[in-house]
């Protein structure tokens, strides 16, 4: 196979994953605890592979998460949107971040994310959720090195296997 069917494959994998994790079902207390992994796999695609990633693609995938997930129409593809774009605009400075830091700022990533959230659907009328909701950028913060480093395993282990 070649080298750009392997990536693409890894880049689709990747994201198809995000998806699975998303929808996997957890108890109810469990919930907040969730991740936003489909934010934790752009944001990693779009430091690493900025060529890959755009905003008409977090868009669709967005419209992709919203129709899987049956939320609001349109919800979780200006989450994304919004996401990828702040990442696109500082991508030369968290690149070069230590994955402490990387992991900081993809607390804010994610806590600009519920910030949203919280505008769209208090403008859908929905009520202000519980405090519960604000666990998961957190929780996020932690699954970051564990992701970032994962993925980057994945594509260092293809480097090496094609030289």
């Amino acid at each position: 196979m070649s080298r750009r069917r392997v990536q693409t494959f890894i880049f689709v994998g990747s994201i198809v994953l995000a998806f699975l994790l998303q929808l996997t079902p957890l108890p109810q207390a469990f919930l907040p605890l969730k991740p936003y992994w489909i934010a934790l796999v752009l944001i990693y695609w779009s430091i690493e592979a900025p060529e890959r990633m755009g905003l008409g693609f977090a868009f669709l995938i967005g419209l992709a998460g919203d129709l899987l997930t049956g939320q609001l129409l349109g919800e979780q593809a200006l989450r994304l949107i919004v996401l990828v774009f702040i990442v696109l605009r500082f991508r030369s400075r968290l690149r070069f971040f230590p994955l402490s830091q990387q992991a900081l700022a993809v607390l804010a990533l994610l806590l600009n994310d519920r910030i949203v959230v919280i505008m769209v659907r208090g403008f859908s009328g929905d009520p202000i959720p519980s405090l519960g909701f604000w666990v998961s950028p957190f929780v996020g913060m932690l699954a970051w090195p564990f992701v970032f480093l994962l993925l980057d395993d994945v594509r260092a282990r293809l480097r090496a296997h094609e030289t």
